[in-house]
């Protein structure tokens, strides 16, 4: 199987998994253990890890709280600040759904425009929340531009970053956020564990209760094999970040252009410019989305995020860019990964066109 999902999860780095192993064989221990040397190891691998996933997104190892993923980091971020808190309409339902919040709508192309920003804040508004990369559509939000703004008026900004790390530069105190929430399995790391980035000073209700791990902030046993891996998984995206930038460049627009040759009329849903580089969302002429995916079983891709499968309902980012309930239901989403390769694009785009064909003719 060809395998162009990568916003639903990514395969696991062979790297990574040798990080982790040592952990799930002789290295255990409870890292909160403080009476032996089994706990005193668990701890300090603990310890290690998170400053190495601190130096990879910017921040200060005491600034780093452990989760069971995005997610949780999202709810904890929202769910932890009192006032109200302002989203885009196009954020992943773990921020759209964690609270009450005020949407902020995006333009055409899935990009927030400041100035709208600006005069959406009201005194009220407590937390800005955006993601840095959008789940679907691949967009690049100016999160500089917005930390600006938010900082304007005294309002913190949160960003999602689950889906930037390893395709985009995250540097949580150049950008000027506040707090920010990472996944690790995004980005060929293990499932099962995310992080919360909380920046010196924020004060936030605990979300999970019942113990003091993870600085009284988050009650539970941290996993340590799970958060070895996730710091070696930002390690690795950090390095390779640029040759892969480019690499994934070349992919994709290759995969476009070859998919616009044997499918005509096909639509880009938001920006090419501000896009990561693995990115695609299409809307396909004449043929419904899950029928083409279900013609290909060899073809690893998606209808729109994985959190929303089974889901009726259009999806609500391309009915954010405007959309109509027929063309969401012809969309799909490709995202490449590290493990890509130009024939994989190449079999993948030959197998897309002939099941358009087989489907617009029949």
């Amino acid at each position: 199987m060809i395998y162009l999902d990568h916003h639903a999860t990514t395969p696991l780095d062979p790297r990574v998994l040798a990080e982790m192993w040592p952990y799930f064989e002789g290295g255990f221990g409870n890292p909160h253990s403080r009476d032996h040397a089994i706990g005193w190891r668990a701890g300090e691998a603990v310890e290690k890890a998170r400053q190495d996933l601190a130096e990879a997104v910017g921040a200060g190892a005491s600034e780093i709280i452990f989760t069971s993923g995005a997610t949780e980091a999202n709810n904890m971020a929202l769910r932890g600040v009192t006032d109200d808190v302002l989203v885009s309409s196009i954020e992943h339902p773990s921020v759209l759904k964690a609270r009450d919040v005020t949407i902020l709508a995006v333009d055409g192309d899935g990009l927030i425009d400041p100035d709208r920003l600006a005069v959406a804040i009201e005194p009220s508004t407590r937390l800005v929340s955006i993601a840095l990369v959008n789940h679907e559509i691949g967009i690049i939000q100016p999160i500089a531009a917005i930390a600006e703004i938010c900082h304007a008026r005294d309002v913190l900004l949160h960003v999602d970053c689950a889906q930037a790390l390893g395709k985009v530069a995250v540097d949580v105190k150049a950008l000027g956020i506040d707090l920010a929430s990472f996944s690790a399995h995004k980005a060929h790391g293990p499932m099962g564990v995310g992080a919360l980035f909380i920046r010196t000073g924020i004060e936030l209700e605990p979300l999970m209760r019942g113990g003091s791990q993870e600085m009284g902030l988050r009650a539970g046993t941290v996993p340590l094999p799970l958060v070895v891996g996730f710091a070696t998984a930002a390690a690795i995206a950090r390095e390779d970040l640029e040759s892969e930038r480019e690499r994934l460049t070349g992919l994709r627009d290759g995969l476009l252009a070859q998919l616009r040759a044997g499918i005509p009329g096909l639509v880009i849903n938001g920006s090419m410019t501000a896009r990561i580089a693995g990115n695609l969302n299409l809307t396909l002429p004449k043929v419904d989305a899950e029928d083409f995916i279900l013609a290909m079983p060899d073809i690893a891709i998606s209808a729109g995020s994985a959190c929303a499968s089974g889901s009726n309902a259009p999806s609500p980012v391309l009915a954010a860019l405007g959309l109509d309930p027929d063309a969401a239901a012809r969309s799909i989403r490709l995202c490449l990964g590290r493990f890509t390769t130009a024939e994989d694009v190449g079999t993948a785009a030959e197998a897309m066109i002939a099941a358009w064909r087989h489907q617009t003719t029949a």
